[in-house]
């Protein structure tokens, strides 16, 4: 087993209202993310899987149980820049990201901040709108740009801090299933190239399906873990907990309703007219 990134041991939290504490939204949860890994956390609204994300960088600390992050525990204060610096978060929303007028400039921002001299800030800058295949909008207004362009950038900003873990909360759900493809596309790139620890929050079952490691959350409790395959199989205890599975695991499991015999664990199309076609082979010679 490959080296944790980041450690949540028994973790727990509740938010405070004016009512008072309100009902506990982390009960009890333990999750370590390995170095270099692409994990998606899955789970319905509510389900407590964007306060998860936000006690990944010492956003938000629990009230019960500890987080590490390389070892550091996130409630040492004096660590927090350390901890910001090894784990970036990108939000649903890239225009409360984007600060700057023109985009090479909204990339540095952060760079500039944290003391980077002038000349490393520019090979970041190149280095990281190249990863997400915007090099040609260096000069744009990011408030010109598609959803999915602007999104781009808001994770460009992230790659040029350089740290360890991006997590990536619920990134896709404000756009357009173009602009939903292009940033999974960057996210994968992230992982597979840089060698970057992705942890992607979503409620989108096909994003989930192209992680490598998925983790599903239910009324602050994570109820399964493992890959997606062997998630995705268990159809009925997700559905009992409101959620779907890929189209394809869910034309599988309804053909098995249906009286026939294929494995529902077939994530791509291509996988599951396979799974049909020898099925439909194996009959023809009987």
């Amino acid at each position: 087993m490959a080296e944790p990134i980041i450690q949540m041991e028994h973790i727990t939290f509740s938010y405070t209202t004016e009512e008072g504490v309100a009902p506990v939204v982390l009960d009890d949860v333990s999750l370590d993310i390995e170095k270099g890994s692409f994990v998606a956390v899955l789970g319905h609204n509510g389900s407590g899987k964007s306060t998860l994300a936000k006690h990944m960088n010492a956003t938000l600390l629990p009230a019960g149980g500890k987080v590490y992050v390389s070892g550091v525990d996130t409630a040492d204060e004096d660590r927090w820049l350390d901890i910001h610096r090894m784990v970036g978060m990108v939000f649903q929303n890239p225009d409360n990201q984007i600060v700057a007028n023109v985009v090479e400039e909204d990339i540095a921002f952060a760079p500039e901040n944290l003391g980077v001299p002038p000349e490393e800030i520019r090979r970041r800058v190149d280095d990281a709108l190249a990863l997400v295949g915007m090099s040609d909008y260096a000069r744009h207004a990011p408030h010109l740009l598609s959803g999915g362009q602007k999104q781009r950038v808001a994770i460009a900003g992230v790659i040029a801090m350089q740290p360890e873990c991006i997590v990536l909360d619920e990134p896709t759900a404000m756009l357009d299933p173009i602009g939903r493809e292009e940033v999974m596309e960057t996210i994968l790139r992230l992982n597979r190239e840089q060698h970057t620890t992705v942890v992607l929050i979503t409620h989108h079952m096909d994003e989930a399906s192209q992680a490598q490691r998925l983790a599903v959350m239910d009324h602050g409790k994570i109820v399964a873990d493992g890959t997606p395959r062997q998630v995705f199989r268990h159809v009925d205890q997700l559905k009992a907990i409101g959620l779907t599975v890929p189209d394809t695991v869910g034309l599988l499991y309804e053909l098995n309703q249906a009286g026939l015999d294929l494995p529902v664990d077939a994530l791509s199309v291509e996988e599951c007219a396979e799974e049909i076609y020898r099925l439909m082979t194996e009959r023809d010679k009987e």
